[in-house]
């Protein structure tokens, strides 16, 4: 059975960093590209970041480019996403997700991704 599963996610203030963290089993991690995403209420989910399989690919989406970070740790089989300079329109119930393809390089595309968590909510307070 394939889980991800986000933490980290909390309430924070104008300028503060938070890091997100997304656990995954099930699937060879290893071999997985994984993808973060954020949807807020009434707007669709869009991409915010993602890390290639071999960890040496990194794309992120122009509004949060220079101030998050993605990464990958393969002993613990987790994904981080370092949040820097927060600002209020990053509030967001953010998602992590992998394809269930061993290899696939992901990038924007809802529909590349099999296995979504259930997110973890971020809040920006100003």
């Amino acid at each position: 059975q394939v889980q991800l599963v986000e933490s980290g996610g909390r309430l924070v203030q104008v300028g503060e960093s938070l890091r997100l963290s997304c656990v995954i089993s099930g699937l060879t991690f290893s071999t997985t590209s994984v993808g973060w995403f954020r949807q807020a209420p009434g707007q669709a989910r869009e991409f915010v970041s993602a890390i290639s399989w071999s960890g040496n690919s990194r794309y992120y989406s122009p509004d949060v480019k220079g101030r998050f970070s993605v990464s990958r740790d393969n002993t613990e089989n987790t994904v981080y996403l370092q949040m820097n300079s927060l600002r209020p329109d990053d509030t967001s119930l953010y998602y992590c997700a992998a394809p269930q393809q061993p290899m696939k390089l992901t990038y924007n595309k809802i529909e590349d991704y099999d296995y979504w968590g259930q997110g973890t909510q971020v809040t920006v307070s100003s």
